[in-house]
């Protein structure tokens, strides 16, 4: 309780921090000469198409499972049950010797798989259609645009919105550092605790030590959670039936075709939860492996 009163103050503390400086004038100045949307190339397509709607969805789901999965592996004291690679195999190659790990981080590095997958075909898709130019700043207004996007949001006197067509700087920053360096993070520090790594390795265990993993892949789980969470905020606090229209069915309408989808995809991730229980998932765990407790 403590520490929800503390964060309510530390806001309220911004927020009138905020609002007192666009009583200066020389700020409110900037603001209208910096907007909070960056320049973008001429070229940038404007719209969400459906593939980027679908892979919205699935990376949604996907990361639901992986930081359920994760902190599953990170706090389990006892497992339900362990899972060892067959040699030579996918989770095990050719050179390793079979890793004994608990069920949860069987099913977490499963979804790894599919999440790396998912995201390489949305980088390809983003380059192949132009649609980088939307999240990817080209032009160093974007740093004064920044500013003045997090002062106009810090004041509650929010910056216009128009995420069919143009998103503001803050949010382009937010999206590149996702998609181009907190995603990749996760990989690289996730795959030195992975059944892929190679234990005998002296030289490379020794050049990548695991607590610089370990120093790594939790802070960046903690980034995608506090992303996701101020994400949801402003889809719904900036015209939720719009957003999720744009996300949901690719139009740029307001109904309420892209509410019930939202609703009808967190239900598919409830019962994927819920799936996740050793009863589910130790019958494949054990056709891709040994399971044992």
């Amino acid at each position: 309780m403590a520490v929800v009163a503390g964060v309510v103050f530390i806001g309220l503390l911004v927020v009138l921090a905020a609002r007192w400086l666009r009583s200066i004038e020389g700020v409110e100045e900037f603001i209208t000469t910096y907007n909070g949307h960056a320049s973008q190339p001429a070229a940038a397509p404007v719209g969400i198409p459906a593939w980027l709607g679908w892979q919205h969805f699935f990376n949604m789901f996907l990361m639901a499972l992986i930081i359920r999965t994760g902190m599953a592996v990170r706090t389990e004291r006892k497992p339900p049950a362990y899972w060892t690679a067959k040699k030579g195999s996918f989770f095990s190659p050719r050179g390793n010797t079979p890793k004994k790990v608990p069920l949860s981080q069987w099913l977490h590095q499963c979804l790894d798989v599919l999440w790396v997958l998912n995201g390489l075909a949305f980088v390809g898709l983003l380059l192949i259609t132009g649609h980088w130019m939307r999240i990817v700043p080209t032009s160093w207004d974007v740093i004064p645009n920044m500013v003045s996007a997090g002062v106009q949001y810090a004041s509650l006197d929010w910056p216009t919105e128009n995420g069919w067509v143009h998103y503001n700087a803050l949010q382009v920053m937010a999206y590149f550092i996702t998609v181009f360096i907190a995603a990749p993070l996760a990989v690289i520090s996730g795959l030195r605790f992975s059944t892929w790594w190679p234990a005998n390795a002296t030289r490379l265990n020794r050049l990548y030590p695991v607590e610089w993993a370990r120093a790594v892949h939790f802070p960046v789980m903690l980034y995608f959670v506090g992303f996701t969470i101020v994400h949801v905020f402003l889809v719904f606090f900036t015209g939720a039936l719009a957003n999720l229209n744009h996300m949901y069915t690719s139009r740029d309408v307001v109904d309420w075709w892209g509410l019930l989808i939202f609703l009808a995809s967190l239900g598919v991730i409830a019962a994927a939860f819920f799936l996740t229980k050793p009863l589910f998932t130790v019958p494949i765990a054990a056709q891709m492996g040994k399971v044992s407790k």
